[in-house]
């Protein structure tokens, strides 16, 4: 009785909820403000994972750039605190999941780097996803693990009522019983998650997406954009994906790229991390931006 009633108050949130007639904006301040809200010490670093990869050609992660190979990475992050307590930025997914976005082309899939994945996962306090696609979220919705993953695991309003009815595959589709596992919250516009760490509610590329703020001890700061970009000369061009596969809400998109673009050109301490760049991940590696492999 208890999902059931869980699931028709979400469906009917959804759908009072009003239509913003108003893209995107994000004030920079505020999202500071609310990461440094959170009582408690401030995250000491970042690693990356990648488990998968995608070939395509560049011109559908950009909109008119030329048909070259491009490498699409498939990642998940950890963000570790000075006691070693950890967060999960996304949750990685199984080798099923992965296939449905080869498109019935055999692609690139790590198992060992996945089962870095679940070990991160199962480890880990607290996990945030950016949105409801399965290569982000599949890590806890499909895992063994399901039933201790999930209520450590925190998702939107808009991202439960995505996977409930209109799921990007059916092997995410929520059932009533797991949604009343998972931490669900709402907000407008930012929130305070985790010290060091603030939501921002972007839903652009899926209903329920978000960026994600942080800032290090050292004053380092973070902004994971999730696939508002699968390049990051998506971000410097301004210009969005011709992939023909996706939906997305254009005028928010326009405007999450040029914030982000915005951050990039006028905000030289932020490290924009794009999830599926794997130009930009190599480099931020050897930049030691990211730490390469979970702890």
């Amino acid at each position: 009785m208890r999902a059931s009633l869980l699931a028709v108050a979400l469906l009917s949130l959804v759908a009072a909820a009003p239509v913003s007639a108003q893209p995107f904006s994000a004030d920079l301040t505020a999202i500071r403000e609310a990461a440094k809200s959170m009582p408690g010490v401030l995250p000491m670093r970042i690693n990356v994972v990648k488990f998968a990869e995608s070939r395509r050609t560049k011109n559908f992660a950009i909109k008119g750039a030329p048909r070259e190979p491009s490498i699409q990475a498939r990642t998940a992050y950890q963000v570790v605190y000075p006691d070693s307590s950890t967060i999960m930025i996304d949750s990685g997914m199984d080798q099923q999941v992965h296939k449905f976005f080869g498109r019935g082309v055999e692609e690139p899939y790590f198992p060992e780097q996945e089962q870095k994945v679940e070990r991160a996962l199962a480890s880990a306090k607290a996990i945030v996803v950016t949105h409801e696609h399965g290569d982000h979220i599949a890590g806890v919705i499909r895992s063994p693990a399901f039933a201790t993953l999930a209520p450590k695991t925190t998702i939107t309003r808009t991202q439960a009522e995505t996977l409930m009815t209109a799921p990007q595959m059916p092997e995410i589709k929520f059932t009533q019983d797991q949604l009343q596992r998972f931490n669900v919250i709402d907000y407008q516009t930012v929130k305070p998650f985790a010290p060091g760490i603030a939501l921002i509610k972007s839903s652009g590329h899926t209903p329920g997406s978000q960026m994600i703020y942080l800032v290090l001890q050292s004053g380092k700061e973070y902004v994971f954009a999730g696939d508002v970009a699968w390049h990051m000369d998506g971000v410097r061009e301004v210009r969005g994906k011709d992939a023909p596969w996706i939906t997305e809400d254009e005028p928010n998109m326009a405007a999450e790229l040029s914030w982000l673009n915005g951050l990039m050109r006028n905000e030289p301490n932020i490290a924009i991390v794009i999830s599926h760049d794997e130009d930009q991940r190599l480099q931020y590696i050897r930049d030691r931006v990211l730490g390469d492999g979970f702890e």
